[in-house]
C-alpha cells in the first residue's frame, strides 16, 4: 500500500528553504525597525546575513529545479470494433450446441445463464477465432487479433494529434497484455509496424490481468517525471482472446468466455503541457497477494483434462471490495478536500476516544463522499457484480457508475482498457468540463486495486461522433435500461 505521507527527504527539501527565508526576513525587519534598510545599510549588513540570503535563493533554485515535472495525458484511442465481431446470446449459443465434444448441455446452460444476467448487451464482439466451429486457438489467430485491436487503438489516437505530434515522436512504450506474451513481444510488434526510433526504451507488461493500464500510467509517470523535458510515452493496452478459449467444463473457468470481450485503447502521455488534455494527479496501487485466497482469485490453471484458461473465483466481487477499501486508505488523503477529512477523521477519533474510555463506541463512522473530490468515476467494467460492489462501497450513485454500465453492456469486459471506454463515453456525452476530476479504478490478477486521479485541462471531441470515436455509432442509443436482477 502506498504510504499517504511525505517522504523524509522531502519535508527536508521543503523545510531548509523556508527556514533560510525566515532568516532573511527577520534581518530585514530589523534592519527596517532600526531605519537602516537603506543602501548604506544592505552594504554594511555582516556576511551572515549576506550569505543566508545567497543560500536561501539557490536552494529555492535548486528546489524548483529538482521538483517532479507534472504528467500529462495527450491524447487517446480505442478500438472501435465492426459488426461482422458481435457476439449476442444467440450465436453463442448455437455456436456452444454445435460442438456438443467440447461442451455438454449442463456447461452450455451455464454460460447462457451467466450471459444473461453479465449486464453485456448484444453488440459485444468477439475475435474473429471465435467464430469458428471449433474455435481458431492458434498462435497465427492470435496475432492477427493483436495487429488488429493494437494497431486500430494506435492509428486512432495519433490521428488526433497529426499537427503537433507522431509515432516517430514515441520516447517510451509500454504495452500491457496479460495472458498471451509471444516472442518476439507485442512491444517489438509495434515498433516494427511503426518504425519507431531505436533508442525507443520499450517495456512489454504480462500477468496482471485488468489492472496493467493504470500499472502502466505508474510507470510511465515515473518515468517521464525524471525524463528531459518534451519526453512522450505511449501506453497501449489490451488482452488477446484467440488462443485462450476454454473448450472444457469447469464451471470456474468457462467464466472468462462469457465476460471477456475484444478491445484495446492506446494512451500518450507527456511530460510537456503541448497539446495534453489531462494532468496526471495520483497514483496508488495496492497489491494483495499475500493474502493466499487473493493470490488465486484470478488464477491461470489446468482443469481435469489438462486444459489450460484462467480461473475466476467466485469470490472475485468480495475480493475486490477488500482490495478496493485498502486501497481507498491510501487514495482518499491525498485527493478529498480538507473539510471532508474532517468530517471523516472526527467521528473516528470520537469513536477511538469512547473505546480508550471503557465505553462502547457508540459514534457512527463516516464514508468520505468522493463526489466532494471528482465528477466523474471510471470503474472497471468487470461485471456486474464487481461494478455492484465499487457502489456500494464508495457510496455511489447509478448516475455516477453510469459509464462503467454501458461500457459493459455495449463493449462487454475489454480488461485493462475498459477504463479508457468509459472515459471516452464521459466526453462523447459531451459531460467532461475543463477542471473536471476523474478517478480510475481498475482491479487485477495478483489480486490488486489501483486508483488513477486525472484533471481535465482541456475539453475535446476525443470520443465523439466527429472524429470515429469508440462510442461513435451507438452514444444517441445510451444510456440504455439494464433490468434489474433479484
Amino acid at each position: 500500500m502506498q504510504e499517504s505521507y511525505p517522504h523524509a527527504s522531502f519535508v527536508l527539501s521543503s523545510f531548509v528553504p523556508v527556514l533560510l527565508g525566515v532568516a532573511v526576513a527577520a534581518a530585514a525587519l530589523f534592519l527596517a525597525a532600526s531605519g537602516e534598510l537603506t543602501a548604506g545599510g544592505l552594504r554594511s549588513l555582516p556576511p551572515f546575513y549576506v550569505v543566508v540570503a545567497a543560500a536561501s535563493i539557490i536552494a529555492a533554485k535548486l528546489r524548483h529545479m529538482c521538483r517532479p515535472k507534472e504528467v500529462y495525458l495527450v491524447e487517446y484511442g480505442c478500438f472501435r470494433p465492426r459488426p461482422c465481431y458481435r457476439a449476442p446470446v444467440a450465436t453463442c449459443r448455437e455456436h456452444a450446441q454445435l460442438m456438443p465434444e467440447l461442451f455438454d448441455q449442463q456447461s452450455i446452460n451455464f454460460m447462457m445463464r451467466l450471459m444473461e444476467r453479465s449486464g453485456l448487451g448484444a453488440e459485444t464482439c468477439v475475435p474473429l477465432a471465435y467464430h469458428y466451429i471449433p474455435p481458431d486457438q492458434s498462435l497465427e489467430a492470435a496475432r492477427e487479433e493483436a495487429e488488429l485491436v493494437i494497431f486500430s487503438a494506435i492509428d486512432e489516437a495519433f490521428a488526433k494529434t497529426t499537427s503537433f505530434l507522431k509515432p516517430a515522436d514515441v520516447d517510451v512504450l509500454v504495452l500491457n497484455c496479460s495472458v498471451l506474451a509471444p516472442t518476439p513481444s507485442f512491444a517489438d510488434m509495434v515498433v516494427n509496424r511503426y518504425k519507431l526510433r531505436p533508442d525507443v526504451r520499450t517495456f512489454n507488461l504480462s500477468g496482471m490481468g485488468c489492472s496493467a493500464a493504470l500499472v502502466s500510467v505508474g510507470l510511465v509517470g515515473n518515468i517521464l517525471r525524471v525524463a528531459p523535458p518534451g519526453t512522450r510515452a505511449l501506453i497501449v493496452s489490451t488482452e488477446i482472446l484467440s488462443s485462450t478459449y476454454y473448450t472444457g467444463t469447469d464451471p470456474s473457468m468457462l467464466l472468462p468466455n462469457c465476460l471477456f470481450r475484444m478491445g484495446a485503447a492506446a494512451t500518450i502521455l507527456s511530460n510537456s503541457p503541448e497539446g495534453a488534455r489531462f494532468r496526471l494527479g495520483p497514483v496508488v496501487r495496492t497489491v494483495t497477494s499475500a493474502r493466499d485466497a487473493d493470490y488465486r482469485c484470478v488464477y491461470m490453471d489446468e482443469d481435469d483434462k489438462g486444459n489450460t484458461a484462467i480461473r475466476l473465483s467466485r469470490n472475485l466481487p468480495a475480493t475486490a471490495g477488500r482490495a478496493l477499501r485498502d486501497n481507498v486508505a491510501a487514495f482518499a488523503p491525498l485527493v478529498l478536500p480538507s473539510s471532508e477529512q474532517v468530517r471523516v477523521a472526527l467521528p473516528m477519533l470520537k469513536r477511538k476516544l469512547l473505546l480508550l474510555l471503557g465505553r462502547r463506541a457508540e459514534a457512527r463512522l463516516c464514508r468520505p463522499d468522493f463526489r466532494t473530490a471528482f465528477q466523474h468515476f471510471c470503474i472497471h467494467a468487470g461485471g456486474r457484480g464487481v461494478i455492484n460492489e465499487a457502489q456500494d462501497g464508495l457510496g455511489l450513485t447509478d448516475d455516477d457508475v453510469e459509464a462503467s454500465r454501458m461500457t459493459l453492456h455495449r463493449f462487454g469486459n475489454t480488461s485493462s482498457s475498459s477504463v479508457l471506454y468509459e472515459l471516452a463515453y464521459t466526453e462523447a456525452k459531451g459531460r467532461m468540463k475543463k477542471g473536471d476530476r476523474v478517478w480510475m479504478v481498475s482491479f487485477g490478477a495478483g489480486f490488486e486495486c489501483n486508483s488513477v486521479a486525472w484533471v481535465c485541462i482541456k475539453t475535446g471531441s476525443a470520443a465523439g461522433n466527429d472524429d470515429g470515436g469508440p462510442w461513435a455509432d451507438s452514444i444517441k442509443r445510451y444510456p440504455v435500461h439494464l433490468p434489474v436482477l433479484a
